[in-house]
């Protein structure tokens, strides 16, 4: 009875994480206490939702140079780099940005800007990381 509930609690776990790929972000040199991934998954549109959060992340305007946001962007492999959004502070520990795109995602990075509505990176760039 108990390796049951153990394989039916393995099954339910596997099938749970089977649906979104997880990346995690390489230490920053420019905010380096700042914990941040990144969740892909698919949706029932065939559109791809990605979820970025990052925990212990200085605001903006404690980096050097000040800057006033985090900006996302995510690199697609034949639509080149899109600028995803903003990451918004939730709380004094906890940033984030759920967005929804067409584009498969390759890579996604973050970089700290003076204006959110870029189209292309001007800023520091704070993290990159791919998805396998």
């Amino acid at each position: 009875m108990k390796s049951l509930i153990n394989l039916l609690f393995v099954t339910i776990l596997v099938l749970l994480t089977s649906c979104a790929t997880t990346a995690k972000f390489p230490v920053s040199s420019v905010t380096p206490a700042a914990e941040i991934t990144a969740k892909k998954k698919q949706d029932k549109n065939n559109n791809y939702v990605i979820e970025v959060t990052a925990k212990n992340l200085a605001s903006a305007d404690r980096i050097d140079p000040s800057k006033k946001n985090y900006n996302v962007w995510i690199v697609t492999e034949n639509n080149g780099t899109k600028n995803a959004g903003m990451l918004v502070n939730k709380n004094a520990k906890t940033a984030s940005l759920k967005t929804s795109t067409p584009y498969d995602v390759k890579e996604i990075f973050i970089t700290a800007e003076d204006q959110g509505d870029y189209s292309y990176p001007v800023g520091i760039e704070i993290a990159r990381t791919s998805f396998n």
